[in-house]
C-alpha cells in the first residue's frame, strides 16, 4: 500500500494513517546508492542557484527528539559545498531573542537569493514546544498557524522556495535511539535525563504534529511528512523531494556582460 508524502492541502489530516516505518518497498543499498548520485546533483543545482541569484531556498526541519535532523543534513548535503548553503540549529531562545517577537530570530536567518538555509527546528517550535509545555498560552498559539502562513506566503511571493520535512518516527524509534545515546559514550552529550520527561509527553507532542500540518500544509508551502524510522528511506526521499524542486525552477548560469569572444589569457 502506497502512502503519500505530501498529504492533500485543505483536507483533514490524520497523522496515524501515516506509517513511520513505510519504505515504499525500495531497497537499501540501491536506495543509498541513488542518494549518492542525488547528493551530487544537489551540489550541481546549489551552484546554479548561486550563480543566478533568482530565489532564495528555505529548507525547514521538524520532528520530535532523534527523528534524525542532523543526520538528515548530514547525508542529503554531505557533497554540498559552503559557499552558498548553511544550517541553522534553534535552541532556548536567549534573552535578545525573547526581548522580539516570537518570529524575530527565524526572519534574520532568512536565506539570500543565491542561497540555501536549512533550519534544524524553526519558527514551527512556536506551536509545538511552546504548546507542549505551556510556555504560549492556547489563544496565543492558536493564533499563530495563522501567522506563519502568512510569513510563508509573504516569503514566497518575494523569490523564496519553502521545502518543509517533518521527520515523523514511532515511539518505539524514540526509545531505541535514546537507548543507543546511553549505551554508547560517544553519544552521552547527545543525551540528558530531561529527555526522558520529554518522552513523557510522547502524545501532546504527537497531537501538536498533527495540527501542525493540518493548519499549515498549504498549497504553496506544503509539508512533507517523511517516513524517519529508516534513515536511509528518510534521507532518499528528501533528497528527491530537494533536487525535483531545484529542477522545477529551470535555474540557469547567467551570461557575462562582456563580449568574450576569442579572449585568451596568458
Amino acid at each position: 500500500m502506497s502512502q503519500p508524502l505530501i498529504p492533500p492541502p485543505g483536507k483533514p489530516f490524520d497523522l496515524s494513517r501515516f506509517d513511520p516505518r513505510y519504505d515504499g518497498g525500495l531497497d537499501k543499498e540501491a536506495s543509498k546508492a541513488e542518494l549518492a548520485r542525488l547528493a551530487v546533483r544537489i551540489d550541481e543545482l546549489q551552484n546554479t542557484l548561486y550563480a543566478a541569484k533568482s530565489h532564495a531556498v528555505l529548507i525547514v526541519t521538524q520532528g520530535i527528539d532523534t527523528s534524525g535532523k542532523d543526520g538528515l543534513v548530514k547525508d542529503v548535503f554531505q557533497v554540498t559545498g559552503p559557499i552558498g548553503c548553511s544550517v541553522v540549529s534553534f535552541g532556548v531562545p536567549t534573552a535578545e531573542e525573547l526581548a522580539h517577537d516570537y518570529l524575530w530570530r527565524y526572519r534574520k536567518e532568512m536565506p539570500r537569493r543565491g542561497n540555501i538555509v536549512v533550519f534544524n527546528r524553526s519558527y514551527y517550535e512556536s506551536v509545538l514546544v511552546e504548546r507542549v509545555k505551556g510556555i504560549a498560552p492556547e489563544k496565543v498559539w492558536t493564533r499563530r498557524y495563522g501567522e506563519i502562513n502568512d510569513l510563508e506566503r509573504f516569503l514566497i511571493d518575494n523569490g523564496t522556495v519553502i521545502l518543509k520535512f517533518f521527520l515523523h518516527i514511532s515511539k518505539d524509534e524514540q526509545r531505541e535511539r535514546l537507548q543507543e545515546r546511553v549505551d554508547n559514550p560517544k553519544k552521552h552529550w547527545k543525551f540528558n535525563l530531561g529527555d526522558l520527561e520529554e518522552r513523557k509527553l510522547w502524545d501532546d507532542y504527537q497531537a501538536a504534529f498533527q495540527d501542525m500540518v493540518a493548519h499549515c500544509n498549504t498549497e504553496i508551502a506544503p509539508w512533507h511528512v517523511v517516513p524517519a524510522d529508516r534513515n536511509w528511506y528518510r534521507n532518499l526521499v528528501v533528497a528527491q523531494a530537494i533536487v525535483a524542486k531545484l529542477e522545477s525552477l529551470d535555474l540557469k548560469y547567467p551570461l557575462s556582460t562582456d563580449d568574450l569572444t576569442g579572449v585568451k589569457v596568458v
